[in-house]
C-alpha cells in the first residue's frame, strides 16, 4: 500500500475534495449582490457545507488521537502525527474563517484570501517520503482494526436479534398469562355476584321468618314460646345446612 492509499489520506483527499467546492462557493458567493436570492441559497449552501465538513474533519481527529495513544503500534512517529493534526487544525481553521464571514456578511479582505491560499497549500501538501514505510504499515493495521470491527458490529447485531427474540417470546407468555388470569378473575366475580344475590335472598326470608315467629310468640303463652324457639332453632339448622353446604 502507498502512502497516497493509507485510509488517513484517502479521507484527508476526499475532505480536500469538498473544501475546494467549498471555496468555490464562497468565491460565487462573494460577487453576489449583498440583496440577491442567489446570495442567500449560496449563504445557506454554505452554512451547510461547512457543518459537514467541521464533522468529517473532527472524525478524521479523532482517528489521529487514538493512532497518538500507540504510535508505535501503526508505524508511525511523531513528526507524522504533528503533521496530521496540523493539517486538521488547518482545515477546521479555514471552513471556520469562511463560515464567519459568511455570517457576519462582510467579504473577506486580500489578507484572508491570501491566508486561505497559504492554508490550502498546507492542506494539500504530500507527505514526505521517509513516511511511506510507515504510512503503508499504519494502513494495513487500520485495515485490520476496521474489519476486525465491522465483524464485532455484525456479532454484537446478531446476539441483540437473539435477545430481540427471546424477549418477545418472554412477553407472550407473560401475556398469555395475563389473560388466563383475566378470565380466573371475571368467574370468581361472577360466583361472588351469584353468593352475594343467594345471601339477600336467604336474608329476606329470614327476615320473613322472623316477623311470623315474632307474631305466633304473642299469640302463644311461655310453653309455647318454648316449642317455638326449639322449632326456630331446629328451622335454622336446616337453613344454615341447606345454604352452607349444600
Amino acid at each position: 500500500m502507498s502512502s497516497a492509499q493509507d485510509p488517513f489520506y484517502i479521507v484527508k483527499e476526499e475532505i480536500q475534495d469538498s473544501i475546494d467546492k467549498f471555496l468555490q462557493t464562497f468565491h460565487q458567493w462573494e460577487r453576489m449582490p449583498s440583496d440577491s436570492g442567489e446570495r442567500i441559497r449560496l449563504t445557506k449552501e454554505i452554512l451547510t457545507g461547512s457543518e459537514s465538513i467541521e464533522w468529517q474533519v473532527d472524525e478524521l481527529d479523532k482517528a489521529v488521537t487514538v493512532a497518538s495513544r500507540n504510535p508505535s503500534l501503526y508505524g508511525i512517529d511523531q513528526v507524522e502525527l504533528d503533521s496530521r493534526r496540523r493539517w486538521t487544525s488547518n482545515a477546521r481553521d479555514q471552513v471556520k474563517s469562511i463560515k464567519k464571514s459568511v455570517v457576519s456578511g462582510k467579504e473577506l479582505n486580500n489578507t484572508s484570501t491570501s491566508n486561505f491560499s497559504e492554508m490550502r497549500r498546507e492542506l494539500m501538501r504530500l507527505p514526505n517520503p521517509h513516511h511511506a514505510d510507515q504510512s503503508q504499515k499504519y494502513g494495513a493495521d487500520n485495515d485490520d482494526f476496521i474489519s476486525s470491527e465491522s465483524d464485532r458490529q455484525l456479532l454484537l447485531m446478531r446476539q441483540q436479534d437473539e435477545e430481540l427474540d427471546e424477549l418477545s417470546a418472554s412477553v407472550q407468555r407473560i401475556g398469555g398469562v395475563g389473560l388466563t388470569i383475566h378470565e380466573e378473575l371475571l368467574a370468581q366475580e361472577k360466583i361472588i355476584d351469584d353468593l352475594g344475590m343467594e345471601m339477600d335472598s336467604t336474608s329476606n326470608r329470614l327476615d320473613f321468618v322472623q316477623k311470623k315467629v315474632a307474631v305466633v310468640m304473642k299469640k302463644a303463652g311461655a310453653k309455647g314460646q318454648i316449642m317455638m324457639i326449639c322449632f326456630l332453632l331446629v328451622l335454622f339448622i336446616i337453613l344454615f345446612v341447606l345454604v352452607f353446604l349444600t
